[in-house]
């Protein structure tokens, strides 16, 4: 017994200073932040506690349903691209003898970039009078584009930037999970005569399945709090592409100046991941 506890203390000095961390940059501010949703506040003068009314006014608020449905948009594309183009990158430079190095850097590269800075590159490649993208388009004669200031362009050239952005960490993922995989699967498949197509199929997804459903998870909690690229590129006031997380913004710092609204959002943005990430689990859980 006293070896035992012995040992669970020096566990827990081990552990203290992450668990201090932890409790101050995550655990604090998430309960701050549900107390907050229940008041009017904005950090000037002194709160106001206002029970439910806070939940209630962005329930009323006709962009909540905008907000909700932009980001559910931006997330599906952005999973349509941000969760197959990095699988399909890293097949292929995991077919490469030469060379991996300079491949997985150059792929890993825009991660390194601060977000701001790579919103504001493709910013300028969206520019509707000198961008890089018209002018190309010019110089062979095709139409050019508002990009992101189209109705129609618009959300697909968010997604761009954030595909472009963050696929680098999703491909080096992959890739470490490719040089997992035994040889010996593959030549097997050769000699059974198996397709390019059907040892991706039946070898190489197998085997990468459970990498490939925590990065799922991942990236959607990630893009459901998309913020960077709408606020940057199309600002706070554009229906089309106003999310979840600009909402916010703007409840806090532009329109209602009031933190408890913001905090409440927040607290509802929360709730639906949170959901989402447990029956995702469960479900994943079970299939396994």
């Amino acid at each position: 017994m006293r070896r035992r506890i012995g040992d669970n203390l020096q566990a827990y000095a081990f552990l203290a200073a992450g668990l201090l961390c932890f409790a101050l940059f995550s655990w604090y501010p998430l309960v701050k932040g549900i107390i907050l949703s229940f008041q009017q506040d904005n950090f000037v003068t002194d709160p106001i506690w206002v029970g439910m009314d806070n939940y209630t006014a962005v329930l009323d608020d006709p962009l909540f349903a905008t907000a909700w449905l932009n980001t559910l948009e931006f997330t599906g594309l952005a999973l349509l691209f941000g969760f197959a183009v990095p699988f399909v990158l890293a097949l292929v430079i995991n077919e490469f003898r030469h060379a991996k190095g300079f491949f997985r850097f150059a792929v890993y590269l825009p991660v390194m970039l601060p977000p701001i800075v790579s919103v504001l590159l493709w910013q300028y490649f969206y520019d509707p009078g000198n961008g890089l993208f018209n002018a190309v388009l010019s110089s062979v004669g095709l139409p050019t584009s508002d990009w992101n200031q189209s109705p129609k362009m618009a959300m697909i050239s968010l997604v761009l930037v954030s595909t472009w952005a963050n696929m680098g960490g999703a491909t080096i993922m992959y890739l470490a999970g490719l040089a997992g995989i035994p040889g010996e699967l593959y030549e097997a498949a050769e000699l059974d005569g198996a397709s390019v197509w059907q040892r991706i199929r039946h070898v190489t997804i197998p085997q990468m399945r459970f990498i490939m459903l925590v990065l799922l998870l991942l990236q959607i909690v990630a893009t459901m709090q998309v913020f960077i690229e709408p606020f940057q590129l199309t600002g706070t006031t554009n229906p089309e592409t106003i999310t979840v997380m600009v909402l916010i913004y703007r409840y806090a710092f532009t329109i209602n100046h009031d933190f408890g609204m913001a905090a409440a959002m927040s607290v509802l943005l929360f709730i639906v991941l949170g959901a989402f990430s447990a029956l995702y689990l469960r479900l994943t859980r079970k299939a396994d």
